[in-house]
């Protein structure tokens, strides 16, 4: 095929995309339109707290554990009805854990800064998502067919998160097997937007960003393979950081990822202030941690900025909203003004196949298929059939979980000549934005191209999650910024991307960017 025709079918491509968004963004608007159902607003200033804030209060007796544990117990009482963000909880486990805390304090065996150097989040609850192993916790993934599995352990994070004295909490909703962009299953149905409960939540950690943004969890931990970190935390406004690639352990992970998947796949930290993210790192790490030159000062004037409003004009991907595009605006003339830094704009063409890329590299050579994913790989699913029974509402599966199935079937075959194509675009891509970044530069780039949509709505624009997909399969630390609320009054941000292993630098700009623009916007506040 010539440049000029390749040029024209995706000329006519944009265009008819273009046309069934405008008819779909109607159709769904008559159906969702409406604030939805109300928040009840924050009235506990603890909740107000970042988690550093409150291991402070704890170690040094301000504040108890247990009124702490309390609090969020309260919280997660007053707000998942309205939600559905929690599916299950060990709230009788997490307070005993907090009155063994408070005595340990009261007994003065260790000074409060002993305490800090030694368990920096003691007596602090924290959240994390159903594909995460927490022992004794729900572990199911979205899947039916593992309803009734508990965890027999705690995942390598989450270990390191109670031995730093951090106290499992609850768990949060996911999409089914984890693959989607919407926090859907049939296990425990669908999460709502804090903010405009008619509109989704993100995924797979959609539950988790849902959470922390009603303040019903001080902390969170999240994976991301495709964005799952960075876009929930995007459409619920709070902040969320998926690590280099190969630092954080993904042991207790399920769906387990293949060899080459395990470097796409990060887990991270998710929480409503900037302050917590590079703490929660320092833990998570664990034995990587020194790759990361996290104790290393960061001068903002010292960095390189570098950004694009859009990934060039993907034809199946939506134009990003005019909000967002103020907002990177405002935060190019802030780093201009405040720090005398001069982003440079810059065009990478081969984002543009970004999603195409993300679904190359996300092959697996051998299996297993998601067919086999959506029945634990315990068989496979029929998909023809299992579509007959989800239009009869006979299905233990979503939609969008037999139609990926059913996808995957039509696609390109692992090895064959369009997949080398797109696995040598992407090599190619990885070393343009190395050479780009350095180990002194940060990338400024959408998180994802418009505010959060209505539900089911990912369904029609599916491919929307390629500006956070792309930044898995190249390995690089990314960490979205919120950056307030757009006129539908949405949250919306945008990801700062950093150099390999330079994950200080994009840590360090998230915490400039919420001392200049406020970061979190609580939903809902009386106090």
């Amino acid at each position: 095929m010539s440049s000029w025709s390749k040029d024209m079918k995706n000329v006519c491509q944009r265009l008819f995309f273009r046309f069934m968004e405008v008819v779909t963004n109607a159709l769904f608007w008559l159906v969702y339109h409406g604030s939805g159902e109300k928040m009840p607003p924050i009235e506990n200033l603890l909740l107000l707290d970042t988690a550093s804030a409150l291991a402070h209060k704890i170690r040094t007796k301000k504040v108890t554990s247990v009124e702490a544990v309390e609090t969020f117990i309260a919280r997660i009482k007053e707000v998942n009805p309205i939600l559905n963000c929690v599916v299950d909880e060990r709230f009788e486990a997490a307070l005993q854990d907090a009155r063994n805390v408070d005595k340990l304090i009261e007994s003065g065996t260790k000074s409060a800064q002993e305490l800090e150097k030694e368990t920096p989040f003691l007596g602090v609850p924290f959240t994390t998502k159903d594909c995460l192993k927490v022992k004794g916790m729900s572990h199911t993934a979205g899947l039916y067919c593992r309803k009734n599995v508990k965890a027999n352990e705690n995942a390598t994070a989450i270990e390191l998160m109670t031995q730093a004295g951090a106290i499992p909490l609850a768990i949060t909703n996911v999409s089914e097997v984890c693959m989607w962009w919407e926090s859907h299953n049939t296990v425990y149905g669908r999460t709502n937007n804090p903010y405009n409960t008619n509109h989704i939540v993100g995924g797979s950690s959609g539950g988790e960003g849902c959470l922390l943004a009603a303040a019903g969890s001080p902390l969170g931990i999240g994976s991301d393979i495709g964005g799952s970190i960075r876009m929930p935390c995007f459409f619920n406004g709070i902040f969320g950081h998926k690590p280099s690639k190969g630092i954080v352990s993904n042991f207790g992970q399920y769906p387990v990822p293949s060899e080459e998947q395990d470097g796409f796949l990060g887990i991270g930290p998710m929480c409503r202030f900037a302050a917590d993210l590079l703490p929660t790192m320092k833990i998570i790490a664990g034995k990587n941690v020194d790759k990361l030159r996290l104790d290393e000062k960061v001068d903002i004037r010292n960095i390189k900025f570098y950004y694009m409003e859009d990934d060039g004009g993907s034809a199946m991907v939506s134009m990003v909203h005019p909000d967002i595009k103020t907002a990177m605006r405002k935060v190019i003339l802030h780093l201009d003004k405040a720090h005398g830094a001069k982003p440079q704009k810059i065009n990478v063409k081969k984002m543009r196949n970004s999603g195409a890329i993300w679904f190359a590299k996300m092959k697996r050579k051998d299996g297993p298929t998601f067919a086999e994913l959506l029945v634990d790989c315990k068989g496979s699913v029929n998909v023809y059939w299992e579509l007959i029974k989800w239009l009869l509402y006979m299905s233990n599966h979503t939609l969008i979980g037999i139609l990926t199935a059913l996808v995957e079937t039509w696609g390109f075959k692992h090895g064959c000549e369009h997949h080398q194509y797109l696995l040598d675009q992407c090599t190619q891509l990885y070393g343009e934005i190395q050479e780009i970044l350095g180990k002194d530069g940060v990338l400024l780039y959408p998180t994802h191209p418009v505010p959060a949509p209505y539900h089911n709505q990912p369904l029609v624009k599916p491919f929307n999650f390629s500006y956070t997909g792309i930044f898995n399969v190249l390995g690089y630390p990314a960490t979205h910024c919120p950056l307030g609320l757009a006129s539908n009054g949405l949250p919306i941000g945008i990801q700062a991307i950093a150099g390999m292993n330079q994950d200080h630098l994009s840590l360090a700009v998230a915490v400039e960017l919420e001392k200049a623009f406020g970061g979190w916007v609580p939903p809902s506040i009386s106090v």
